[in-house]
């Protein structure tokens, strides 16, 4: 098991069981807790888009009873993790703006508090730059917020997770060529990986208080399209010079993660999104890219993504990313003008979204590149979705800050 027990347990099913005959795995020779691994490994691998898996696992351990409480620890964030995966399976004609919502209000089952913004309202409080990402579209846009209260009786302040929500990326105006454009239903993996991290919370009972704002759209074209040039008044205020509408994604944040700070002062704040192109030129498939303006926070996520196999690499953001996205006509540049060379966009989308949280411990979480398994993983088929993300956050979220 030179790669660990959980893979172990993955690559047993994907060699032995997917053909609907079932694992049984005699670990009574190792540890609980290895044992336990084995087996998140093979439930994590059976997933599939199609159909259920026929199979059946048994793993034999010394002590079943201990074996099955401590599994009963780690099952919730299997089962965020799993949704997390339903929801950027879908194809985003399935996967509207509306039905994501739909998805989400079915979540109240489990003791989360759902509220949504529409369009009118979206417009009508101020979020202009989320309103204008998804205006164009047929469906939506939305602003879904998700509450857990924490079952400890305490009233504390929440962690608050915002995730990028794209059903679907044309590009907008300044749309992208139709090669791999199939792959952008999955812009919504971000605000997947949130809702299912909430899922986990609540099937565990967490403790600890959490809140998830996700910003819902579809990145369109059409007859009010916003467009390059364009100057956008931000929920904050600042006002956003846009340069790409390709670069939606951190103006859909910017006002999400403003409310989600405003609204319910959080005691930290992680933002996950699928949002640059050039956080895999710099990290490829292996690890999501980390930033953020505090060092604990930073530091907890690293290890809460040690500990559930979601591996995340520290990234700068230097002032003159910032200095980059001076404008003349707004408070901020959207992202740097397109004909200067080679320009680190994920550092500078980073810089951006700085401007939008203050001094509230702030992490980001660039997931573009781990979202699917491009070539493939003991724990996810090849380009199958990974969840990357919600069994972190859940891990993150039920943790207290340091």
């Amino acid at each position: 098991m030179k790669d660990g027990p959980e893979a172990a347990g993955a690559r047993a099913w994907a060699a032995m069981a997917e053909g609907g005959l079932g694992l049984e795995i005699d670990a009574r020779g190792l540890s609980l807790a290895a044992a336990v691994a084995l087996a998140r490994g093979a439930a994590l691998r059976a997933w599939g888009v199609r159909e259920k898996p026929r199979g059946n696992l048994l793993v034999l351990t010394a002590v079943p009873g201990a074996a099955e409480r401590l599994w009963s620890l780690g099952a919730p964030a299997i089962a965020g993790n799993l949704f997390a995966r339903d929801l950027v399976a879908e194809p985003a004609n399935r996967l509207t703006p509306a039905a994501f919502v739909e998805r989400l209000r079915a979540l109240e089952a489990f003791g989360l508090r759902i509220s949504v913004r529409g369009r009118a309202q979206l417009a009508r409080e101020g979020f202009g730059a989320l309103s204008a990402v998804g205006r164009a579209a047929a469906s939506g846009p939305y602003l879904a917020t998700l509450e857990w209260p924490g079952v400890s009786g305490q009233e504390g302040r929440p962690i608050a997770l915002v995730g990028k929500g794209m059903c679907f990326d044309t590009g907008g105006i300044s749309i992208k060529p139709a090669r791999g454009m199939a792959a952008m239903r999955a812009d919504m993996a971000g605000a997947a990986a949130c809702a299912g991290a909430m899922l986990a919370l609540a099937l565990g009972r967490s403790p600890l208080a959490a809140v998830a704002v996700l910003a819902i759209a579809e990145n369109t074209t059409g007859a009010d399209s916003y467009r390059p040039g364009d100057v956008l008044r931000s929920l904050s205020g600042r006002t956003i010079e846009v340069v790409d509408t390709d670069a939606e994604g951190r103006l859909a944040l910017a006002d999400a993660l403003h409310h989600a700070i405003a609204a319910h002062r959080p005691r930290a704040v992680v933002d996950v999104a699928t949002l640059t192109g050039s956080i895999v030129m710099a990290l490829g498939h292996h690890h999501a890219g980390l930033f953020g303006n505090d060092d604990a926070l930073c530091e907890a996520a690293r290890q809460a993504g040690r500990e559930e196999g979601e591996l995340l690499w520290r990234m700068p953001i230097g002032k003159a990313h910032r200095l980059d996205l001076r404008s003349d006509i707004a408070d901020i540049l959207q992202c740097a003008p397109a004909g200067q060379g080679r320009q680190p966009d994920a550092c500078h989308a980073a810089a951006f979204l700085r401007e939008f949280v203050g001094e509230t411990p702030w992490a980001h979480l660039d997931i573009a590149g781990v979202e699917l398994a491009e070539a493939g993983n003991p724990l996810a088929a090849r380009g199958m979705p990974t969840g990357f993300g919600a069994r972190l956050l859940a891990r993150l979220a039920a943790t207290p800050a340091p």
